[in-house]
């Protein structure tokens, strides 16, 4: 899938307005009860860029961009200002924030995932776009050093060990880190009025997250 490594102006999604997705079937039977049925394992985030756009040259910015990814074809990285780091939002990510998965003494990549919840029914998410040199990784609670224990693909979303530094059977893998969005605009025709906009009206600029 045509990806470029380059994220939407950060200014400008800090003020966009979106959030997470979900399919259900909803059937009411005739008795008054519910069946619900969830037609996606994973939640797909959508956001309007729009709301981020407070000048002209905000605007100009999003133009360029729009027309670097060619409308469509192009994803890139979206800073989700709501949910874009291993741990809450006050804190810095940590080591330990995040199970990545347990060794068993030959696994030496390990998929860079964040848990939602945890008393019923907690889920995981995939991140394929770590932020390079945020990561932080922990074997059971002690920090490895990046390049002499481990390397990170921050285009794939995966922590691959040392030969010398696998992570032994038993032992907990964490890791705590920064992460952007893969999106790409959901257009391919911007709409711009520049007379309503100087009067306040917000261009709409949707913006969807892929699947890699």
């Amino acid at each position: 899938m045509a990806f470029h490594e380059v994220r939407f102006p950060i200014g400008i999604s800090l003020g966009a307005q979106g959030g997470p997705e979900r399919r259900t079937d909803v059937v009411v039977l005739g008795s008054g009860f519910e069946e619900r049925n969830s037609r996606w394992a994973d939640s797909r985030r959508s956001y309007n860029a729009g709301y981020g756009v407070r000048s002209l040259d905000d605007l100009h910015a999003v133009i360029a961009f729009f027309e670097e990814r060619r409308g469509r074809l192009y994803g890139f990285r979206w800073r989700d200002h709501a949910d874009w780091k291993s741990c809450e939002p006050g804190k810095q990510p940590g080591p330990l924030d995040q199970i990545l998965g347990t060794g068993d003494g030959l696994q030496a990549s390990f998929d860079i995932v964040k848990t939602y919840g945890g008393s019923f029914a907690p889920w995981v998410r995939r991140i394929r776009k770590p932020v390079a040199g945020s990561l932080t990784v922990a074997i059971d609670g002690v920090a490895r050093t990046e390049t002499t224990d481990y390397l990170v693909d921050s285009e794939n979303g995966t922590v691959i060990f040392q030969p010398a530094s696998l992570p032994a059977v038993g032992a907990s893998v964490t890791a705590g880190f920064a992460f952007d969005v893969p999106a790409r605009f959901d257009t391919d025709h911007l709409e711009i009025n520049l007379q309503g906009f100087r009067a306040g009206a917000i261009p709409t600029i949707p913006i969807v997250e892929i699947r890699l």
